[in-house]
C-alpha cells in the first residue's frame, strides 16, 4: 500500500486472473491494487499480452531456464511498472478538459481530500494565470496507486531439478517472493495471506530489499493479512526477530469475504477491530523493541522510533457509511473493496459470460463450498462454465480435472509424489477406496460428493484473462470459476470506475438490494449459518458430543460479539434502529440453536432491541 495514495481504499487480490493487470487499469488514477503472482504460467501469458501493447517484442521465458518462475514474475512486474510510469507521465501532461484522464484523476478523489479541494478551487478560479499556477501544483502532486503483489503462503509446493533433487529456495512461494524482490517496483508491498509459512519468512530475511532505508522508509514493504489480533502479534514478532518490519496489518473478515474463507471460532469483525484499536500502540511498541536490535545486527542501522505501521480492513464492505465508520471509529487507514469491483471492467479482468453471471447473482448463488483442493472452505459462484464442465465429467463417469499446473498438489494419501485432490488421478483412487469400504448409502454419498466437489482452481481462476485477451492458457481447458464474496448479491450493475468510486465516497448509491444488512450483521448471520451447518452434520454423524467444547466456545464468542455490538457507537439514528432490529433477530436465532442442541449449559442472555447503542 502506498502511504502517499490519494485514495482511502484499495482493491485486494481476487482469484488469479481477476486482478492480474489491475494496476495497469487503475494505478494511474491513484488507486492501489494487488496482483496474484502464484501462477507463473498466467504471468507469462500476461507478458505475451502486454509487450505488443507497448510496441516491444515479447521474448518468452522458457520453463527450461534456471529459476524461470522468479524470472517471469520479475519481468512482468517490471513491465507493469513501465506501463504505469508511462501512463502517469501522459496523464500529468494532459489538458484539464472534460473527459481527460487528469480530470478523471481528480474527480474520483474523496471529497475531504486536500488535493480534491485544491482541484475544486482551480475549477472556480477565473484568472488564467492563477488557474495555470494551481494546475501546475496539481500536476506535481499526482501519485500513482501502489502496485502490490499477493503470495498465498499455503501455496508453496516443493520443486525438483532434472536429477530429482529438491531445489534449494525453489518452492513456489519462495520463488514468487524472489521474483518480486528482484523487480524494480518501489513504494510497493508484498501481501502474505493464509497464515504463517516459516520457510517463506526465513527466506524473506535474506531479501535485503525489505531492509529499512536511511530515511526510515522502505523500498519494498510487508503486509500481513490477518483475521485476528493474536495472529498479527505472532507473525509480527516472528518477522521482527529477523529484522523485517510489518508495515501494514490487513484485517479481513473470517467469513464475509471472497475466495478462501478462514472461519474463526465465532470471533466477529467488530470486536476484532476493537482489539486492534485498543492495542494499536502496544503492538507497534512491542514489535519495535524486537525489531530494533535485529535490524541493527542485520545492517547496522538502529531507528530511533518505530517505522510507520498502518491498519486496513476488508470483507463485505458495501456502503459509504460502513466505509466511513471503519475509518473514523476504528482508525482504519484504508478499506479493501474486492467483490464489488468484479463488476467494474475498467478495474478487473472478468470474461463476458462470467460478468453476466456475477451481475445476475442472488444470495443463493454464492455458496461456501468444499470445492478448493486446499481443504479450506471456498466461496463459489454457481452456474459457471467450470461447474458445468465438472458436472459433465461426473455424469460421464470421469470425475476430476487434468492437473497441468500442480500448484495445489499436496496429497500423498495414495501416491508417493503429491497430487491434487481435484485431479482425475486422485478422485479415481479415492472413489475406488470409498466403494471398497461398504459404507451405508447416506455416508457414501456424502463422502463421494465431498470428493467430487473438488475443482481445479489453477486453471479455472486464470482463464478469465485468457478469454478476455484471446490468449491460450492451457489448450482445450477453457472453463472459468470465480469466487466472489456474498456481498455480490447486493450489486447487480456493471459500472464504470468513476461510478464505483462515487459509490465508495458517498456521491452515488449503486446498491440494488435495499434490504441489505450492515456488514457486521451480515457476518454474524454467516457465522450462525455456518454453525447451523456444522451442528447438523455432526449430529447426523454422531460427533456432536465430541465437539461440544468447540461449539460452546463458538456460541459464547458469538454471544460476546452481540453484546459488543449492542454498545457500539457512531451510527446514525436510522442506521442504529435497523442495526439493533437485525441484531435482535440474529441473537434470537443463535439462542434457538443453543436451545435445540443444548450447546451452552447456562441460559442465554436475551438480546433486546433497545440496548445502549449510541448514535450521532
Amino acid at each position: 500500500m502506498n502511504y502517499n495514495s490519494p485514495h482511502t481504499f484499495h482493491i485486494p487480490v481476487m482469484g488469479l486472473a481477476y486482478t492480474i493487470d489491475s494496476p495497469i487499469k487503475v494505478a494511474r488514477f491513484g488507486i492501489s491494487s494487488v496482483i496474484s503472482i502464484v501462477e507463473d504460467r498466467l504471468v507469462e501469458m500476461m507478458r505475451r499480452t502486454y509487450y505488443p501493447v507497448i510496441c516491444q517484442e515479447y521474448h518468452p521465458i522458457s520453463e527450461q531456464e534456471t529459476d524461470y518462475r522468479a524470472k517471469r514474475i520479475t519481468d512482468y512486474l517490471n513491465l507493469v511498472k513501465k506501463i504505469v510510469t508511462d501512463q502517469i507521465e501522459k496523464l500529468r501532461n494532459a489538458a484539464f478538459e472534460t473527459g481527460s484522464e487528469i480530470v478523471r484523476y481528480f474527480e474520483m478523489l474523496p471529497e475531504d481530500s486536500t488535493l480534491k479541494q485544491l482541484y475544486r478551487k482551480m475549477m472556480k478560479t477565473d484568472t488564467v494565470q492563477e488557474r495555470e499556477k494551481i494546475q501546475s501544483q496539481l500536476r506535481d502532486q499526482i501519485q500513482p496507486g501502489s502496485i502490490d503483489v499477493n503470495i498465498m503462503t499455503k501455496v508453496d509446493r516443493n520443486n525438483y531439478d532434472k536429477s530429482g533433487e529438491l531445489m534449494e529456495d525453489g518452492s513456489d512461494a519462495v520463488a514468487a517472493l524472489r521474483g518480486y524482490a528482484k523487480s524494480s517496483l518501489v513504494n510497493s508491498s508484498v501481501v502474505f495471506s493464509a497464515g504463517m509459512n516459516p520457510r517463506l519468512y526465513n527466506y524473506l530475511e535474506k531479501c535485503r530489499e525489505f531492509d529499512i532505508n536511511e530515511d526510515g522508509n522502505f523500498t519494498k514493504k510487508v503486509i500481513i493479512k490477518v483475521s485476528d489480533y493474536r495472529s498479527a502479534l505472532i507473525q509480527g514478532k516472528y518477522l521482527a526477530k529477523k529484522g523485517i518490519w510489518v508495515s501494514e496489518f490487513r484485517i479481513e473478515s473470517g467469513l464475509n469475504c471472497g475466495g478462501h474463507a478462514f472461519a474463526s471460532d465465532g470471533y466477529l469483525m467488530g470486536p476484532i477491530l476493537e482489539e486492534f484499536k485498543s492495542n494499536r500502540q502496544e503492538l507497534i511498541d512491542t514489535l519495535f523493541e524486537i525489531y530494533k536490535p535485529a535490524i541493527q545486527k542485520k545492517n547496522g542501522r538502529q531507528p530511533d522510533s518505530p517505522p510507520k505501521m498502518i491498519f486496513s480492513a476488508q470483507g463485505g464492505i458495501g456502503t459509504h457509511e460502513e466505509n466511513s465508520f471503519l475509518r473514523s471509529y476504528y482508525n482504519i487507514e484504508s478499506t479493501g473493496w474486492g467483490t464489488p469491483f468484479l463488476l467494474v471492467p475498467e478495474a478487473t479482468t472478468v470474461d463476458e459470460p462470467t460478468l453476466k453471471l456475477l451481475s445476475a447473482a442472488k444470495e443463493e448463488d454464492v455458496v461456501l463450498s468444499h470445492n478448493s483442493p486446499l481443504g479450506v472452505r471456498f466461496y463459489y459462484l454457481k452456474g459457471t462454465s467450470a461447474e458445468n464442465e465438472k458436472l459433465v465429467r461426473i455424469n460421464k463417469g470421469k470425475p476430476g480435472s487434468p492437473c497441468t499446473e500442480k500448484h495445489l498438489a499436496f496429497n500423498t494419501e495414495f501416491t508417493t509424489e503429491p497430487i491434487c485432490t481435484a485431479s482425475h488421478k486422485y478422485q479415481k483412487l479415492k472413489i475406488a477406496q470409498l466403494q471398497s469400504l461398504g459404507l451405508p448409502e447416506p455416508a457414501y454419498k456424502r463422502q463421494l460428493n465431498d470428493v467430487q466437489d473438488k475443482e481445479c482452481l489453477c486453471v479455472g481462476l486464470s482463464n478469465a484473462a485468457a478469454i478476455s485477451y484471446n490468449q491460450t492458457f492451457i489448450k482445450k481447458l477453457n472453463a472459468v470459476n470465480i469466487c466472489p464474496g456474498p456481498n455480490i448479491a447486493n450489486f447487480s450493475s456493471i459500472v464504470s470506475l468513476q461510478t464505483m468510486t462515487d459509490h465508495i465516497y458517498g456521491r452515488k448509491n449503486i446498491l440494488t438490494n435495499v434490504n441489505r444488512p450492515h456488514m457486521f450483521i451480515a457476518e454474524l448471520n454467516l457465522y450462525i449459518d455456518y454453525l447451523k451447518e456444522q451442528l447438523k452434520d455432526d449430529s447426523i454423524a454422531g460427533q456432536f458430543q465430541h465437539r461440544k467444547k468447540y461449539y460452546t466456545s463458538v456460541y459464547q464468542n458469538l454471544r460476546n460479539g452481540i453484546t459488543y455490538y449492542q454498545n457500539i457507537s457512531g451510527m446514525s439514528k436510522t442506521e442504529a434502529k435497523i442495526f439493533l432490529k437485525n441484531l435482535h433477530d440474529a441473537g434470537t436465532e443463535l439462542d434457538f440453536l443453543n436451545y435445540q442442541y443444548s450447546i451452552f449449559a447456562e441460559p442465554a442472555i436475551s438480546c433486546k432491541p433497545e440496548p445502549a447503542i449510541t448514535a450521532h
